[in-house]
């Protein structure tokens, strides 16, 4: 286990500590992670759902926040980024991304649950391709596959350079945008979450297993500790602001040659 005496003395925490079955084992486990998901996933929902059904001219507390995150994301984010003209079709995924990746961060730092849900690669991947689909189906319904693919290639370009640029155009669509949306939120995730679990656990080692020296230095490893803490909530809103950013600014090129 991590953060316990052992013959070789502390045991800092590793990638294997992110894997927390619940039920079974292997790749069919339900796990920690998985289970928050569901959780959160169904919270948000609720909130959303029971904080809008008496809507009022003058909104009362709960009104008032849920109506502050979705002008948010639509003044800030949707309306800048794609256009009024365009952006309602969006406003719902991209209300969704926001909201949830928040969520879901803040896990990381909540009291009795301290485990962010995107620090497993898994879940990144699958909310990356989610967008990938949004922003390829648009394009494809606007532009017509043809149009898409012509829009790979910007015009002027010599005829010996066409196919090196389009394929590597098609590359940065299929695999490096996707995979880039997904790793930067993993890792901002996965780092941060580790660097609490290092001076949380490193600090405990040394306050109740080390020597007195040991025991003098555990003050300011702890005060590193909230301190991390506090900025891991300023990392868990840019990374959902920077998530539902990027979705905008991809969408935002379907209507390109409007603007």
């Amino acid at each position: 286990m991590i953060g316990v005496p052992t013959s070789a003395g502390f045991v800092p925490p590793s990638p294997a500590d992110f894997w927390q079955p619940l039920i079974g084992d292997g790749g069919f486990a339900i796990t920690r992670p998985m289970f928050l998901m569901v959780l959160t996933t169904a919270a948000i929902c609720l909130v959303l759902v029971l904080g809008t059904r008496r809507l009022t001219l003058v909104p009362g507390r709960g009104q008032w926040a849920l109506e502050g995150v979705y002008g948010f994301v639509r003044n800030s984010v949707g309306r800048d980024v794609i256009g009024a003209a365009h952006v309602r079709p969006y406003l719902g995924l991209l209300l969704a991304i926001f909201t949830l990746v928040l969520v879901n961060n803040v896990m990381g730092i909540t009291p009795l649950v301290q485990y962010p849900t995107f620090s497993r690669i898994g879940f990144p991947i699958v909310l990356a391709v989610a967008v990938w689909a949004v922003y390829l189906v648009a394009h494809v319904r606007r532009n017509g596959l043809i149009g898409f693919l012509k829009h790979l290639v910007p015009p002027g370009l010599p005829v010996f350079a066409v196919p090196v640029v389009f394929v590597l155009e098609l590359l940065t669509f299929l695999v490096i945008r996707p995979v880039t949306l997904a790793l930067r939120l993993f890792g901002n995730m996965f780092a941060g979450h580790t660097l609490l679990l290092l001076f949380a656990l490193g600090g405990e080692f040394m306050l109740l297993h080390g020597g007195a020296f040991l025991k003098v230095v555990s003050v300011p490893t702890f005060a590193i500790f909230f301190f991390i803490t506090a900025f891991e909530i300023l990392v868990s809103f840019l990374q959902a602001y920077v998530f539902v950013l990027l979705t905008s600014l991809y969408i935002a090129e379907v209507y390109a040659d409007d603007h």
